[in-house]
């Protein structure tokens, strides 16, 4: 297999030596160019032809968003990555080129000590993405002739009927931002139950990620904060470096719903993680639950859906083909957890049809049903 062709898009000197040094290091990957800003990247990339570009967003005479906004307004479809700050501009910023068509970030080495710190803080963040969008393995692997992809195997048997559902619990990360903007809004005020909303995201960009979306949806989202009773018609989005979980309800004591938070070790090496989210619900609501998994990288969600097919919930993934990165909503699929895979843009329908018929409920009686 081909070594992966990667331009380096960034201003500093020292920061394109750092990431050209990491990313040659990879066997799987070449550097094959760098440009100092967006109107020579612009310029370079028919020439060069990278199969992913790395992006920096301040930049003088083109910025990263205006770069990525060129780039897929000449219909080029090339991965890009972008490199941000861990600061309201920076997140601001790097949700605005998520919106024009970037399609993933990493956030910048901050109050790293040394180069070699920056070197492993990119190379731990920077190569799995890569790898990710361009659906290769983690590590090498022997060449050999491709497999057939075989297809999904069916849902597991129910040895009963899906229990109606009393919360709807998403998951999400690479590619999560831009499905969620269409996903969301396409779903009304008056939706019966509470929303809980796992994106992998650090501190910062979750709370500025819940003020879009809520500019955005008849539904109220905020950024989750600890012990806010469960309504129905509020989505409420795990924030940064915290777990999301539903706490109170189950069989023996279904009232007093809440939000909890907690730092509780990473799942899945990560932290928001929708596992914790799946598992709470599903205990929570005693399996009257509806469990959404989009586009993303890794299985985070996988054992969490498990857990809610088994209490009698109900499961739905994002299909590979409009997914950016079909690890997620993939390992819930091989699996045999999910109900139904569907394509992006038919998520939202399926949500409104599993919730058709459902009484809307207090935060006190919310858990009651089975």
């Amino acid at each position: 297999m081909n070594p992966i062709r990667v331009m380096v898009v960034d201003d500093s000197v020292v920061v394109r030596k750092i990431v050209t040094d990491v990313l040659s290091a990879d066997p799987d990957i070449d550097v094959v160019g760098t440009a100092v800003n967006g109107k020579v990247a612009v310029a370079k990339l028919e020439q060069l032809k990278p199969d992913l570009v790395t992006m920096d967003i301040e930049m003088p005479e083109m910025n990263g968003i205006e770069a990525v906004r060129a780039i897929r307004g000449s219909r080029n479809r090339v991965p890009i990555i972008m490199f941000s700050t861990l600061t309201e501009r920076g997140a601001s910023a790097t949700l605005d080129a998520l919106s024009a068509g970037a399609n993933d970030y990493v956030t910048k080495p901050a109050n790293v000590g040394s180069v070699s710190q920056s070197m492993e803080s990119v190379r731990e963040q920077l190569i799995p993405k890569i790898k990710a969008l361009l659906g290769r393995q983690p590590t090498a692997a022997p060449a050999r002739a491709a497999a057939p992809v075989p297809p999904p195997p069916p849902a597991r048997p129910r040895t009963e009927p899906g229990k109606k559902p009393a919360v709807l619990v998403i998951g999400s990360s690479t590619g999560g931002p831009e499905a969620l903007a269409k996903v969301l809004p396409q779903l009304p005020a008056t939706l019966p139950v509470p929303v809980l909303l796992v994106q992998h995201m650090p501190p910062v960009f979750t709370r500025q990620f819940a003020q879009r979306l809520d500019r955005l949806c008849a539904l109220r989202v905020v950024e989750a904060s600890d012990g806010t009773p469960l309504t129905p018609g509020t989505v409420h989005l795990a924030p940064g470096d915290h777990h999301l979980v539903v706490r109170g309800g189950g069989r023996n004591g279904r009232t007093g719903l809440t939000t909890g938070l907690n730092q509780g070790p990473p799942e899945n090496f990560c932290r928001p993680a929708v596992d914790p989210l799946f598992r709470s619900a599903a205990a929570a609501f005693d399996g009257a639950v509806l469990a959404v998994v989009l586009t993303g990288m890794g299985a985070d969600g996988r054992n969490g859906a498990g857990e809610v097919r088994a209490a009698g919930g109900t499961v739905l993934v994002q299909d590979q083909n409009t997914s950016v990165v079909w690890g997620m909503p993939g390992a819930v699929s091989q699996a045999g957890y999910a109900d139904e895979v569907l394509p992006l843009d038919r998520i939202p329908e399926a949500i409104t049809r599993h919730l058709a018929g459902v009484a809307a409920r207090p935060a006190s009686t919310a858990g009651a049903l089975r």
